[in-house]
């Protein structure tokens, strides 16, 4: 077998496992099947291929058998390919049996305990007295956006609740096997293996970083708790009044002008004026929340775009949003999700390289890299200028300034807050996966989270309590979590070089071809910094969240008076066409489809929406 035949028949090999296990990914995770053990064993053929240790060595001696090609354009492709394959399988590879056997166990483990958790049932007070069940988007919502402060606190408590039942029914198990895991893999601790696997880099490393921007923006911090407390007592510091005491009102304000019948056009009309293209990927979308669902946006990628033997194989991608279209406020999260995914989405639909590895969300792609995709667009959310042409109102009307500005006096203080509730996660799940076995009880683990939050937080109890978080549970996302605190830092970064280099980024045609070039066609095959110097002709640096951060409400009102203003002196492009099979689903009912147009697909999910929630 020649080096190049080898690598075609890697590629396609790992097509058809990866596929297996994203189908059964989609449909237990979305509640369409409850074939739990079939998923199981999906996902650890999967994982048990990526774990073949001896596949490096193969790997290597074909990379020297490339050598003697004699046709440089197939040399140079074939050694590419073989390279990215090979930092996959550095990346997974698990060379003793006990470890193979831990791993394996893991995954075994952490499926039954999402089935249970699947099965578990969190119930809260409405506004109409009822105890009724909520599930995670629920609860939030309610939290931020409630007028009574009695079903705030009683959907704070149903997170209080989970975390116990969490810690009664597994999740210590898990975190001592994920360390036993790690150790048999030569780390300290799951954190540590963790760390060096999504973002190839030491636990000290990283938090040289976290430490430095905790610093940066400490003050802010207190300065913003203070002057809450001041100016509404110091119950509004309490886990369920924390964030509704400063962006209750403004975000019902919005409401009107962001309806979710109108998030999917939004999205593709957005999309469409930046020129991001899905170089013909197969989308599907599932937006809305229901029993038995995943309790969080996600997008995976079955089949992972890329160049087989010059043949284009677009990408097929799931993505999904938890939207409650009735409830104040589902209607900017559902949004803002749509941006979020849809950016994952358009990262792993135009990686342009030769084998499937490089267009994937798992090691050795850096989820910082990755998150920086998904970020950057949810951001454009919060752009004035952006408000100002896409939140309209029944009638059309655009959002008035003083909504906007209002949004921004809200939320401005509280930005820093905004970041080190992403800062949390690492500094608590460093901790936890340092105590000694015998302290992995209820009460101590409890008593860290608390104590993490008020480090971090200055908050008694966060308003999402740390162990209610998902991320937590699932096997690549936990322990990766500063993942989206680094991307934060890389997307500010990125609205830095855009905004210096066009003035403006909302409806801003060339972003997209620029963002395909520098971030998306290269893939993994580069560091996330190596990505962003590209683009930005620096390395990462994290100095333009921090100053974000720590603008005062004047200042930052001051930036978005500008936008506002200059929105007179640019003509608006029209949507170009995003380039995609697009399918909206409700589980296995389909809502939506672009078959005959994008804008046929808006009509019919407005008028889903409208008609079965009346908004």
């Amino acid at each position: 077998m020649t080096a190049t035949s080898y690598l075609n028949q890697l590629n396609h090999q790992y097509l058809t496992i990866h596929r297996r296990k994203e189908d059964f990914f989609w449909e237990t995770y979305m509640g369409i099947s409850d074939d739990h053990q079939g998923s199981t064993q999906a996902q650890t053929q999967w994982t048990n291929f990526l774990a073949q240790a001896d596949k490096i060595a193969e790997i290597k001696q074909q990379l020297q058998a490339a050598e003697q090609i004699t046709d440089q354009q197939e040399k140079s492709a074939t050694k590419q390919g073989l390279q990215g394959w090979l930092n996959m399988f550095e990346s997974h590879a698990i060379e003793a049996d006990t470890a193979r056997e831990q791993k394996a166990e893991l995954i075994r483990f952490e499926a039954e305990l999402f089935e249970k958790k699947q099965n578990h049932v969190m119930t809260y007070t409405n506004e109409q007295g009822q105890e009724v069940e909520g599930s995670l988007p629920v609860l939030g919502a309610t939290i931020r956006n409630s007028d009574q402060e009695a079903v705030r606190q009683s959907a704070h408590q149903a997170l209080l609740n989970l975390e116990q039942w969490l810690l009664q029914n597994g999740f210590l198990e898990l975190v001592k096997k994920r360390n036993a895991f790690a150790r048999s893999m030569g780390y300290r601790n799951f954190f540590d293996y963790s760390v060096v696997k999504t973002e190839h880099m030491t636990t000290q490393a990283l938090f040289a970083i976290l430490d430095d921007f905790e610093q940066r923006t400490r003050q802010s911090q207190q300065n913003s708790l203070q002057q809450l407390a001041q100016e509404k007592g110091a119950s509004a510091l309490h886990g369920h009044n924390f964030i509704f005491s400063f962006a209750g009102d403004a975000m019902r304000d919005l409401d009107p002008y962001v309806p979710f019948s109108k998030s999917l056009r939004r999205w593709v009309e957005s999309f469409g004026r930046l020129n991001i293209d899905y170089s013909a990927a197969e989308l599907t979308l599932d937006l809305l929340d229901r029993k038995g669902k995943y309790p969080n946006g996600f997008c995976h990628g079955p089949i992972p775009s890329f160049y087989d033997q010059g043949e284009w194989i677009a990408a097929k991608v799931n993505f999904t949003s938890n939207a409650k279209p009735d409830q104040v406020g589902s209607g900017y999260d559902g949004i803002n999700t749509l941006f979020h995914e849809g950016g994952h989405a358009a990262h792993f639909a135009n990686v342009k390289m030769n084998a499937p590895c490089f267009s994937q969300e798992f090691a050795p792609t850096s989820m910082a890299y990755a998150e920086t995709q998904s970020m950057f667009c949810d951001s454009l959310l919060n752009d004035a200028d952006w408000l100002k042409l896409y939140a309209l109102d029944a009638n059309g009307n655009p959002v008035p300034d003083e909504v906007i500005q209002a949004m921004i006096n809200s939320r401005q203080p509280f930005k820093a807050y905004e970041e080190r509730s992403i800062l949390v996660v690492p500094y608590f799940e460093r901790a936890l996966y340092e105590l000694e076995e015998t302290q992995l009880t209820p009460e101590v683990v409890t008593q860290l989270a608390r104590d993490t939050e008020q480090k971090i937080l200055g908050l008694a109890c966060s308003p999402r309590p740390l162990m209610a978080i998902p991320h937590l549970l699932s096997d690549e996302a936990s322990c990766a979590y500063q993942g989206y605190l680094l991307a934060h830092m890389a997307v500010y970064q990125t609205r830095a070089y855009f905004t210096e280099k066009f003035g403006y980024l909302t409806d801003n045609p060339e972003i997209g071809p620029l963002l395909a070039k520098h971030y998306w066609h290269a893939g993994n095959s580069v560091s996330h910094s190596e990505s962003i110097k590209s683009l930005t002709g620096e390395g990462f640096n994290a100095k333009y969240l921090a100053d974000v951060c720590n603008l005062s409400s004047e200042q930052a009102w001051q930036r978005e008076l500008k936008k506002i203003a200059a929105l007179g002196e640019r003509t608006r492009p029209q949507p170009a066409s995003l380039n995609a099979r697009i399918t909206v689903v409700d589980g296995a009912k389909v809502l939506a489809s672009n078959e005959l147009s994008d804008a046929d697909m808006c009509d019919q999910f407005e008028r889903y929406i409208e008609t079965t929630y009346g908004r």
